[in-house]
């Protein structure tokens, strides 16, 4: 069984399936690549930030020093989220209040940086292995469609056809499965991520309503 066979035997759908595979998996593998990289970093940046506001002596020194330490802005712009209002609705309320709105923003804010390739890493572990059986029915029929007409059809002319095209369906699977894998390895480590800045913004709220 040759892939690079049955793409020069196959019409523009087998074709244009397996390139559509190829691109699954180059994109899904620089996700996983560069999600690695970014909650490593991301990890010890919101530890490290957290850590140091609580050892700062007051609210600009503990800005100035997450500043400093943070490679990537999640704590900086849960304190920077602190700051009163100008003016405005945003300004209604009492300071807990506001303190709600601005640091359930920012939580936003940072939930989503968290959670940048999620969707396509699910997308892929759900939809590649259809787009895999898609090209192995398509190259059986296109495979079988060709023996027609032409004698005889003993079970080697079958067989290899046949054969080369199931191909198509573990090529799905091999894209999908490190894709389904990321995605819960990720998951589970960005919903650590997001627990740890939700229990900083709550304190934090309760910190500086006290003080208002």
């Amino acid at each position: 069984m040759d892939l690079l066979h049955l793409l020069r035997q196959g019409d523009a759908l087998t074709q244009g399936v397996a390139l559509l595979m190829l691109a699954m998996s180059v994109a899904c593998w620089v996700v996983i690549l560069w999600k690695l990289w970014f909650l490593r970093r991301a990890g010890a940046d919101i530890m490290g930030g957290i850590a140091t506001f609580w050892q700062a002596s007051d609210l600009a020194e503990a800005r100035a020093r997450i500043a400093d330490l943070e490679r990537e802005p999640m704590v900086s712009r849960l304190v920077d989220a602190t700051e009163p209002p100008s003016g405005g609705l945003a300004a209604g309320g009492d300071r807990a209040q506001q303190l709600t709105r601005s640091l359930r923003d920012a939580l936003h804010a940072v939930g989503d940086r968290l959670q940048f390739g999620q969707v396509l890493l699910a997308t892929v572990g759900s939809t590649a292995p259809f787009v895999g059986l898609l090209g192995t029915v398509w190259g059986i029929y296109h495979a079988l469609a060709g023996l027609t007409g032409g004698g005889q059809v003993t079970l080697d002319q079958v067989a290899g056809p046949v054969g080369e095209s199931l191909v198509m369906t573990a090529a799905g699977l091999a894209v999908a499965l490190p894709a389904v894998l990321a995605y819960n390895v990720f998951n589970r480590r960005v919903a650590r991520l997001e627990a740890e800045l939700e229990g900083f913004a709550l304190d934090l709220r309760d910190l500086l309503s006290e003080k208002s």
